[in-house]
């Protein structure tokens, strides 16, 4: 920018213009001539001037008219301007150039030195204020850079602080850690003071952490751990943001809400610990997942710092971010936990599914050596029926924590007569409790005592605690069974004189893969499912489930509840009506049976010879087409899990072939949930059989004549409706 300001003269004579260009050129300046009041005009509004040199008596517009149009604009209001007139002695026209801001008059013809000196003394003024000005401009914008690269600092300093504060949350994956880590890094960037508070959830123990820079410098920064903020209100704070998950900010020098109820006044200062006075104070939720973990308060002190919005907004990030890792800890660790039970169990089953193999495996040995004539052979066939009764009974286990886990299972929810329930119960947990030679009594209180449940599945649950019973109990011990009515529930109470259950154990002894206790002998036996069987059996009936133990030796006890029912008369008995079985199975009978495992073929069709009938084996769904058209077959035993052509294939293709109608058509099948039934039925099979097969049911049902109104007494047959054929 150059150091030179605008003049402009305004005088219709050009001889004049020469004059006023030798007087006034010597002042350094730019001169801008005109030669009306119009042209003057239209360079004010382009230029600005640092004075005006205008002539009064101008044709057309004259000079006071131009002086009143300038004066008129707010651009050009305030530049100086001297009137040069030939009639000094006209006052009235004087008066009217003053009135209209002129700065002085100069009678013509002008003293050069008067003019020069009048004029150079508006350049000068107009110089000063530009330079002013200029500088002016100069310090706000030094200011604005400043403030700028102040901002731009602080918001690496944040950037840098949430880096950092991100890599050391992210590297502490185990809770505590993490807990720890979070009130040391907010010191002393966001805060004097830093505390930490987590509430007890997912086994943790509600605790406080505290960081705090103390006022010894050899000290630097202190932590402490403690179970609860000693500062009464403070405390309450806490507990009001964790509940509703609000922020709230508390001044020493003033009162909390006082519209809260139960809330102490906030004294001027207060210390924690002691020793650290705290002026001011923000407490932050941490929410992770549409749930709050925890508090994280921040304090201010013996810094004399206040809280601004920039850290608040930082706090509230490493709030955000601190609540995550710590959600992502508590994930890890039941991970952990998790894959822990879930190798535990594996490595139970494997044990538990093996146990049966020897005593199994010597039975075939001896009943090889000693012939079928001995006594050794019964002795040798009971230990196998009881290990394979055994073995089909874990995996019973297994199937019905897969159908509940993947709500499969259906229940049929009656009114059901509790001294029956219990009844049936016992009868199935007799063998276990009488082998351990303990004293069971059971007790139901009132008569007609009834339940809304399903029968089968709630003399599964009881069964199921009082084998638990039975097995956690030293042999000789006590067992007793109580049911009583407490207002709209039914209670049953299994006790016992047993082992008990730790105290932490009594929140997760439900859960999956879940026990309270697990020794290398595996003396009790058992896959530790049994208990979550029960949980989701009495949930599924609308019922509760609890656990309670005085401590270790002392016995443990559990409690269903569920809905009481209102006793009934008995239903008179109806007749169902029979369905015709596809065609007359009789001994004697022709039947293909189908496996790819040979073994299981085999033993089947000698099994089937045994009690006269006429059986074929096939190992495919090819060979199993081929028998049925060349045989002459009565009914067919098919295995769904056939390579290549599956059973449901091998059905609907034996059903559209002559003579295929009138077949019993069996699938065999290791699953035995609602939709393999369905697909079974919907595939042509009239009956399903669940593995392993009872050999009594099959040779039943093969001797049947017509079906029965009720399915045969095995629990792993289901009776399939009749499929539609045309007449």
């Amino acid at each position: 920018m150059t150091n030179r300001a605008n003049i402009l003269v305004v005088d219709d004579r050009p001889d004049k213009h020469v004059v006023y260009s030798a007087i006034l050129g010597e002042l350094g300046q730019s001169l801008i001539h005109v030669a009306s009041g119009e042209e003057a005009l239209k360079q004010v509004l382009k230029n600005d001037f640092a004075v005006i040199v205008l002539d009064v008596n101008m044709p057309g517009v004259d000079g006071l008219e131009t002086a009143a149009l300038i004066r008129s604009r707010k651009r050009s209001a305030h530049i100086p301007i001297i009137f040069v007139t030939a009639d000094y002695g006209d006052e009235a026209r004087m008066a009217q150039g003053y009135a209209l801001g002129a700065v002085d008059f100069l009678v013509s013809p002008i003293v050069p030195e008067i003019l020069r000196s009048k004029v150079k003394v508006f350049v000068d003024l107009y110089l000063l204020a530009q330079t002013a000005k200029r500088q002016a401009e100069e310090h706000v914008a030094l200011a604005a850079e400043r403030a700028a690269r102040a901002a731009a600092e602080r918001a690496n300093r944040r950037s840098a602080f949430m880096a950092s504060a991100s890599a050391t949350l992210g590297r502490s994956i185990a809770v505590m850690a993490a807990s720890r880590e979070l009130p040391r890094l907010s010191i002393p960037f966001l805060a004097d003071i830093s505390a930490l508070s987590l509430r007890a959830e997912d086994g943790l123990e509600a605790r406080v952490e505290v960081a705090w820079t103390d006022s010894d410098p050899v000290h630097g920064l202190r932590t402490e751990s403690m179970p609860a903020v000693e500062c009464a209100w403070w405390q309450q704070a806490i507990e009001r943001v964790i509940a509703t998950g609000r922020t709230e900010r508390f001044d020493g020098t003033a009162a909390p809400d006082a519209g809260v109820a139960g809330v102490t006044p906030q004294p001027t200062l207060f210390e924690l610990p002691p020793g650290t006075a705290i002026t001011s104070l923000v407490v932050l939720p941490l929410i992770a997942r549409g749930r709050t973990l925890g508090a994280f308060s921040l304090g201010m002190g013996p810094s004399r710092r206040t809280f601004n919005d920039e850290d608040l907004a930082v706090a509230a990030d490493l709030a955000n971010r601190a609540a995550m890792a710590l959600d992502n800890a508590l994930l890890y660790r039941t991970i952990r936990e998790h894959d822990r039970r879930k190798n535990e169990f594996l490595a139970m089953l494997a044990h538990e599914l093996r146990n049966p193999l020897t005593p199994i495996t010597n039975a075939l040995y001896i009943m090889d050596q000693y012939g079928l004539d001995s006594e050794r052979h019964g002795w040798a066939k009971k230990v196998i029926e009881r290990q394979i009764r055994l073995f089909a009974r874990l995996v019973d286990d297994l199937l019905d924590v897969s159908r509940i886990t993947q709500g499969k299972i259906a229940l049929n929810i009656e009114s059901v007569d509790v001294a029956e329930v219990v009844a049936a119960a016992a009868e199935t947990a007799r063998p276990l409790i009488d082998a351990r030679q303990h004293l069971f009594t059971t007790t139901v209180s009132g008569n007609s005592l009834r339940v809304n449940a399903d029968f089968a599945r709630l003399a599964q649950i009881l069964a199921n605690l009082l084998n638990n019973a039975a097995k956690y109990t030293e042999p000789k011990g006590n067992i007793r069974l109580t049911v009583t009515r407490e207002g709209s529930e039914v209670v049953f109470r299994v006790r016992d004189s047993g082992m008990g259950i730790p105290t932490d154990s009594l929140t997760t002894i439900f859960e999956l893969f879940a026990q309270a206790e697990r020794t290398l002998d595996r003396s009790q036996g058992g896959l530790g499912i049994g208990l979550t069987l029960v949980k989701r059996l009495v949930e599924m009936q609308g019922g509760t489930v609890s656990a309670s133990s005085e401590g270790q030796d002392r016995g443990s006890e559990f409690t269903v509840r569920l809905p009481a029912a209102q006793p009934v008369e008995a239903p008179a008995p109806t007749q169902q009506p029979s369905e015709r079985v596809p065609g007359r199975v009789v001994q004697g009978s022709r039947v293909l049976v189908v496996d790819d495992n040979r073994d299981a073929a085999e033993s089947m069709a000698l099994l089937l010879r045994m009690e006269g009938h006429i059986a074929h084996v096939a190992y495919d769904g090819p060979g199993a087409l081929a028998a049925v058209q060349t045989l002459g077959l009565d009914a067919v035993l098919l295995d769904i899990g056939l390579p290549g052509m599956d059973g449901y294939q091998v059905a609907e293709r034996i059903r559209s072939m002559p003579r295929g109608s009138e077949l019993l058509l069996v699938a065999i099948s290791g699953y035995g949930q609602d939709d393999d039934r369905n697909w079974a039925r919907s595939s042509g099979f009239d009956r399903h059989f669940v593995k392993p097969i009872d050999a009594v049911a099959i040779t039943r049902l093969l001797a049947e004549r017509q079906r029965p109104a009720a399915p045969p007494a095995a629990e792993n047959v289901v009776a399939l409706r009749p499929r539609k054929t045309a007449e």
